[in-house]
């Protein structure tokens, strides 16, 4: 079995091998890709971890089997913000070498501090970031309190508030409703389905309307979103314009009909009490 490092600060999975075909996914940097078929001019039919497919440009990987299983033992740490440049040096003035995205995996070295970090990128090129910036790879959510959870993936996916649409999106550059939910979802330690359905295998189960919680996911036809509690839940969709919060209630001003008539199920990662 072949495996593959992202390099790129996106890669993105085509629907077929070529730049002008549908993007059906975004793989982050310092994701391990694993390299099922290899096509020609350049391009690798690749699975991620949460077990989605698709065509990946050699410009945006690194096929290392040995290098990809040192990056998962080492690289322990994601990045929380937005978007991030990665210095030569640990000031401003510096030049960029690289930029990362939410979710992009990185290896963090011993030479901290509060202000500054110094981090190793997946095509082994070492730079420096904000400290703040950093966050610990969530592994499983198993062991988090599922109150805390709830509350962590509401917070991550309204961190992407304003975002633009972007089909196969799933960065702050620009992300579609199930980029939207599935990276949420990713950053907190919980793999579902990349699409907007619920599928065997993954994470998230069916549940009832009134086992409905914040952090619970509400479908509709080839759409999804997150609940937010109080008839609110955020999503992404191309008719608002990007990632917005909509309401289930008709009283409210934000109240979208086409949305709350279709609806066709909800689901939770959460066991049923």
């Amino acid at each position: 079995m072949k495996r593959g490092l992202v390099t790129s600060t996106i890669a993105p999975l085509m629907l077929k091998p070529n730049f002008h075909t549908e993007t059906a996914d975004e793989a982050l940097c310092g994701m391990v890709l694993e390299i099922l078929e290899e096509h020609k001019e350049d391009w690798y039919y690749c699975k991620t971890g949460y077990n989605y497919m698709g065509y990946v440009h050699k410009n945006n990987i690194c096929v290392d089997n040995e290098e990809a299983k040192k990056w998962e033992k080492e690289a322990k740490n994601i990045i929380l913000h937005r978007y991030v440049d990665v210095m030569a040096k640990p000031k401003y003035q510096s030049h960029i070498i690289h930029n990362l995205v939410k979710g992009s995996v990185i290896k963090l070295t011993k030479n901290t501090s509060e202000a500054w970090s110094k981090i190793i990128l997946p095509d082994k090129r070492e730079g420096w970031i904000k400290t703040t910036y950093i966050g610990e790879y969530v592994a499983t959510f198993k062991n988090i309190p599922e109150e805390k959870l709830r509350e962590n993936l509401v917070s991550t996916a309204l961190d992407y508030l304003g975002t633009q649409y972007r089909w196969g999106g799933k960065s702050h550059l620009g992300i579609d409703c199930s980029g939207l939910c599935s990276i949420s979802y990713l950053i907190n330690g919980a793999k579902i389905y990349r699409d907007a359905q619920i599928k065997e295998g993954y994470d998230m189960r069916e549940i009832s309307k009134e086992e409905l919680k914040k952090g619970d996911l509400i479908f509709f036809p080839g759409h999804v979103a997150m609940y937010l509690g109080h008839d609110k839940y955020v999503h992404s969709s191309s008719s608002v314009h990007g990632v917005r919060i909509n309401s289930l209630n008709p009283e409210d001003s934000d109240y979208k009909e086409d949305l709350a008539k279709t609806i066709t199920k909800y689901g939770s990662i959460f066991n049923s009490q």
